[in-house]
């Protein structure tokens, strides 16, 4: 595949030029990576990029759970969970908790990731490059990851299963992985879409739709009472923050093209002779 030549139309999102930073700190990051990309190649300077990125997210998940832990004990936001969870089970029906649940299910542990290679292939084969594949794997690596570490250190007991529909869910409450994961990969085939996408009122329908997706689905989780309404909150939060540093490492990885980087290490001389 040709790599950069892929790479190269996905430049600018509408007006902006993603390798033009505007903040003082942003141009010193694209110097650095721009000569780290001349060095050893702009794939492994994305790769390195988003590992780094993933550090922060652990870490920053790490802080929500204190910062949880805080509010919980201060009884500030969390008191809004159960009057929440009251006020959902009004709504209920049978025929809105099969739809609810069947809504729910589409970012599940089978749902999303077949959303996800769907469009990977997708992407794959029209841009004929590999960063659509890095970018959506290490997004959904990193979510996942930062599920697995908040459900770890909080250990919240979901809502009693008196107050939801089944089927029902056991694993810790915080964070609500369903939003985490559709914020995050939802984000970011949002993103890729918006790169390829030259109409404003496309680029702007393609927002709507997945921001109403990414909201529908957290809001799903405590209709459903599988999560209280804080759960749903820390994931947006997480998953928004993940998604800015991966959209962050794609930036740098483009920046290292423009200034003349090669997509992989260029072959040493010496070791072809």
């Amino acid at each position: 595949m040709d790599t950069e030549r892929g790479d190269a139309a996905d430049r600018r999102l509408g007006e902006v030029d993603l390798t033009d930073w505007r903040t003082r700190a942003g141009r010193s990051t694209a110097r650095g990576a721009t000569v780290l990309g001349h060095r050893y190649g702009a794939m492994p300077l994305l790769l390195v990029t988003l590992a780094v990125g993933l550090g922060i997210a652990v870490v920053a998940t790490w802080v929500a759970s204190e910062v949880y832990d805080a509010v919980r004990e201060a009884d500030d936001v969390a008191a809004l969970d159960r009057p929440v969870l009251d006020w959902m089970l009004t709504l209920r029906s049978p025929t809105g908790d099969r739809l609810v649940t069947w809504w729910t299910d589409i970012a599940g542990t089978i749902g999303m990731p077949i959303v996800a290679l769907g469009f990977l292939v997708g992407f794959t084969i029209q841009r004929r490059a590999w960063t659509p594949l890095v970018l959506l794997v290490a997004a959904s690596g990193g979510s996942l990851l930062m599920t697995i570490a908040g459900k770890d250190l909080i250990g919240r007991a979901r809502p009693p299963l008196s107050d939801a529909v089944p089927p029902y869910e056991h694993s810790p409450s915080f964070p609500s992985g369903h939003t985490l994961n559709a914020t995050v990969i939802v984000g970011t085939i949002v993103y890729l879409l918006l790169l390829r996408q030259s109409r404003v009122v496309t680029r702007v329908w393609t927002i709507v739709i997945g921001t109403l997706f990414v909201l529908s689905v957290g809001v799903s989780r405590v209709f459903l009472g599988h999560h209280w309404l804080t759960d749903v909150l820390a994931a947006w939060a997480l998953g928004l923050a993940w998604l800015a540093l991966v959209i962050t490492a794609h930036r740098l990885y483009l920046t290292a093209l423009r200034y003349g980087a090669e997509p992989a290490p260029a072959p040493d001389p010496a070791s072809t002779r």
